[in-house]
């Protein structure tokens, strides 16, 4: 078989109806969108939900403010998991600003929570905000040492 061979299936490509062309084609004069009014003009058209003077839809609904609750004192973490951290050799010293100095966290002004994705094999001493439970065994059972800030 070669491209010039291919061809769609039976009935899967179907000529574009012409309208405009004329009495005997079936869609001539007006091509099927009636007299006048601003559904017969080329164009625009009615903006979208547009219902014509009744109250739209998405305006009869009922007003909701979002979902749920955001707590105005949320905290946003930067996260690093552990199998980023093989870039550092043993015993070094993990603080935020080893970590913004080897490109893991992008904005250096917001803390660091060491989440327990992936191995630990060396020791390592780590200086963040916050540890998960998993990283913290994980790199203890390394003979590393976890320091919260």
């Amino acid at each position: 078989m070669k491209l010039h061979d291919l061809v769609p299936n039976e009935g899967a490509k179907k000529d574009r109806k012409r309208v405009g062309h004329g009495i005997s084609a079936g869609q001539g004069k007006t091509a099927g969108r009636g007299t006048k009014g601003q559904a017969a003009r080329s164009g625009e058209g009615p903006r979208l939900y547009n219902q014509g003077g009744n109250l739209p839809f998405f305006r009869r609904l009922p007003f909701m403010r979002g979902q749920g609750f955001t707590p105005p004192n949320r905290v946003i973490y930067s996260e690093v998991n552990l199998d980023q951290l093989i870039i550092f050799p043993a015993n070094s010293e993990i603080t935020p600003a080893a970590l913004v100095e080897a490109s893991l966290v992008r904005k250096a002004e917001l803390p660091i929570v060491l989440l327990g994705r992936g191995e630990v094999n060396v020791p390592l001493k780590v200086r963040v905000h916050r540890i998960s439970k998993s990283a913290r065994a994980k790199i203890e059972a390394a003979g590393g040492s976890v320091e919260t800030l």
